[in-house]
């Protein structure tokens, strides 16, 4: 159960890279995004998709 768990939180960090990636900040804003998504999987990915999306 642990591997299922893992995979969907990489998938998730994944699309959460991407979307970051893909959106219109300046280029230290993403990097800054993503090296929180990298560190932090879980709360860096739910902190960006609840704050960061927006800003």
């Amino acid at each position: 159960m642990g591997g299922v768990f893992g995979v969907l939180i990489l998938v998730l960090d994944i699309i959460a890279v991407i979307d970051v990636l893909k959106s219109s900040m300046d280029t230290g804003k993403k990097a800054l995004w993503i090296i929180l998504i990298l560190l932090l999987p879980v709360v860096g990915m739910v902190l960006y998709f609840l704050i960061g999306k927006k800003s």
